[in-house]
Formats: C-alpha cells, sequence, structure tokens
C-alpha cells in the first residue's frame, strides 16, 4: 500500500542553564543561559554561547527527549541533567515544546518502506 506522505512528529526542546543560588558556575554559562533545539537544528540567542562540555553531555539525550514517549518512562518525567563537571553545581533543564512534523521524504534519500515497488 502506498503511503504518499509519511511523516512523523519530534518535540522542540528548550535547554535552560539552572543552578543553586550564588552558586559558581565554571563552564562559562550564566543561570538562565539557554538555547531550543527544533528538529535537527540549534538555535542560541544572539551574543550568547554554550560550553561544547556541556553539549557534549547532552547530545546524546536530546535526540530521545525529542521524541514521544511513555508516560511512564523516565524520558517523559526526568528533565534536568547534571552538569559533566563533578565539581559545578549547575544542571541543565530541558523542557519539551510544541510538536513538530516532519516528512520523511525530506529528512533522508531513504525510500520509506511503504512506498517502495514490489
Amino acid at each position: 500500500m502506498m503511503n504518499p506522505d509519511p511523516s512523523f512528529t519530534l518535540h522542540d526542546l528548550r535547554v535552560e542553564v539552572v543552578a543553586p543560588e550564588g552558586a559558581r558556575i565554571y563552564c562559562g554559562a550564566k543561570v538562565g543561559d539557554y538555547f531550543e533545539l527544533r528538529g535537527e537544528m540549534l538555535h542560541l540567542p544572539e551574543g550568547q554561547g554554550f560550553s561544547i562540555y556541556s553539549l557534549g553531555a547532552l547530545l546524546p539525550l536530546l535526540a530521545a527527549k525529542q521524541r514521544p514517549t511513555d508516560a511512564n518512562d523516565w524520558m517523559s518525567t526526568d528533565a534536568e541533567v547534571a552538569c559533566p563537571d563533578p565539581n559545578c553545581p549547575s544542571r541543565f533543564r530541558i523542557t519539551r515544546m510544541g510538536l513538530r512534523t516532519f516528512r520523511h521524504a525530506d529528512t533522508t534519500a531513504v525510500v520509506h518502506p511503504s512506498n517502495e515497488s514490489s
């Protein structure tokens, strides 16, 4: 059966730096710094950076956090990730935002199995 437009949804994410009041943060971030992930594109506010070490710790979780999960899955409920520096008290709060719909054909050159000729 032909499926002319196979699609899927991903959550947009916002990742924000949080820390106890008065805490010294070692990665160069400030409380409230953030980036947004929209689809596969990372967006930072103009003039703001983000540590590659912090980003490296977050990247494996972001793709999973974007996808729909069971309500009982820890990925659905746990929102904060510790800074990779064991001496830094900061955390990164991952918030799911709106859903974005993608078409399979717009994201890969591989033909979806439902559209392959028999």
